[in-house]
């Protein structure tokens, strides 16, 4: 006999954004220095997602980092649009990142250097990634 049970209740969940602030980094002397928000977190979060090579620490998701080896032993045109594709793929994980585009390439020897616009939900703001050829 399968016994008779009332149904669920409903259950309505309603989804929120985290805030935004973080904890600033001061690269050069390897500490904290306080918290801080809006585009200045998303600039620093940028910089870690750009410096991170996706795959290589456990400690991160396989959506946090970008995959900078093996990218070059091809044309320029591959090496643009895949940088291009892997910038954007890895920046638009963060939720406060509308999109990325007016990319520019600058070459010179073993490296390629890709400026770029961050457009995130505070502003738009231009940067630069440099990109080097691994042995």
């Amino acid at each position: 006999m399968i016994p008779k049970t009332n149904a669920l209740p409903a259950v309505s969940v309603q989804e929120s954004a985290l805030p935004s602030r973080t904890w600033e980094i001061d690269w050069e002397r390897g500490c904290l220095r306080g918290q801080f928000e809006g585009i200045d977190a998303v600039k620093q979060a940028v910089f870690g997602i750009l410096n991170t090579e996706r795959y290589d620490y456990v400690i991160f998701s396989w959506n946090y980092g970008i995959e900078r080896n093996r990218v070059f032993g091809h044309t320029r045109e591959y090496v643009c649009s895949e940088l291009k594709r892997r910038i954007t793929d890895a920046l638009i994980q963060d939720d406060r990142i509308d999109g990325v585009d007016s990319f520019s390439f600058d070459w010179s020897r073993g490296k390629v250097t890709v400026r770029f616009t961050v457009h995130t939900i505070y502003g738009d703001y231009e940067t630069e990634q440099e990109v080097r050829e691994t042995v």
